[in-house]
């Protein structure tokens, strides 16, 4: 983790966000911070998840859409993590902002966005990229890197100059959160926790304040 700040014991336990009622608002504002700061990728996050075993896992996925109802990325149903949330309906999520020396982790339950959401951000993606979810069997494996060049070959012929559509595997999921926990680095490993939770979407968030 990020290392210790030359601060004075006086300014330990003071936070700029120990004062929110929601973590919605909150989430967007240091989000925006983070778009103005981090070199790469702002809305990278760590993704867990449980295989069928009970195993974890995790990777980096970009977070495309987030509101009240949750936080939303898109994927390959059939891929490894596609697969391991259709059968939990359950993940976990990790923002990191070092230039910001703040994180945010969530863990809700998963649903499935609309077919018009997932269309209209398909729709968005470059074409290069609306070929490769057509050309891809995510996770399984690739005999060698010209099976996969072929493939994309084979889509970009059959497509054309026409619209492509999005695949019927191809959607996005929304993490609705039943946590989402606030973190900013202190001096001396004393930091700010500000954790909100609540059991059901329908009640409202209860806020904590974790030691560090």
């Amino acid at each position: 983790m990020p290392s210790d700040f030359d601060n004075t014991p006086s300014t330990l336990i003071k936070g700029d966000f120990t004062s929110a009622e929601e973590p919605f608002g909150l989430f967007g504002q240091w989000l925006d911070e983070a778009k103005k700061t981090e070199i790469n990728d702002p809305t990278a996050l760590s993704l867990a998840t449980v295989d069928d075993d009970g195993m974890p896992d995790v990777r980096m996925v970009l977070l495309k859409d987030h509101d009240e109802a949750g936080f939303v990325f898109y994927t390959n149903f059939e891929s490894a993590k596609g697969r391991e949330i259709l059968h939990s309906r359950k993940a976990a999520m990790g923002f990191h902002w070092k230039s910001l020396r703040r994180q945010v982790r969530i863990r809700g339950n998963v649903e499935i966005v609309s077919a018009d959401e997932a269309n209209a951000y398909f729709a968005t993606r470059p074409r290069g990229s609306r070929i490769g979810a057509w050309a891809s069997k995510q996770s399984r494996p690739l005999e060698s890197k010209y099976a996969l060049e072929k493939e994309v070959a084979k889509y970009t012929a059959k497509f054309g100059v026409s619209t492509i559509p999005r695949p019927e595997y191809w959607s996005g999921f929304r993490v609705v959160p039943i946590e989402i926990e606030f973190w900013k680095d202190g001096a001396f490993r004393l930091h700010d926790r500000l954790l909100f939770s609540r059991k059901n979407v329908d009640e409202p968030w209860s806020i904590t304040r974790l030691y560090p």
